[in-house]
This record gives structure tokens, sequence and C-alpha cells, in this order.
């Protein structure tokens, strides 16, 4: 898994090749979000409020 950043315990995760929209994945505990990164809206999943602020 490529990490690119931990944050708190949140890690995020870049995928080379992955679906679009170009997007990373935020980890926390057994949640999991992915964030667009263009605009950086949730396109699929949730983390705790707290976590998604940092």
């Amino acid at each position: 898994m490529p990490t690119v950043k931990t944050i708190d315990n949140i890690k995020i995760d870049i995928y080379p090749r992955d679906h679009p929209p170009p997007h990373f994945h935020a980890k926390f505990a057994e949640f999991e979000e992915l964030i667009v990164i263009e605009t950086l809206t949730c396109y699929m999943g949730k983390i705790p409020k707290v976590q998604r602020k940092k």
C-alpha cells in the first residue's frame, strides 16, 4: 500500500492507475473514505467527522 502521509493515525493512500476521478484514500481504524483531489469532496465511504477535518 502506497501511504503518502500519516496524520494522527489517518493514513492517506494514493494508488497509481486507480479508477477515475483522481482521488486519495483516507483510512482511520475500520473507516475508509475516498476523497476527490480537485474538490476535496467525498466520493465514497466515510470517516468520523473529527478525523475528516484534519
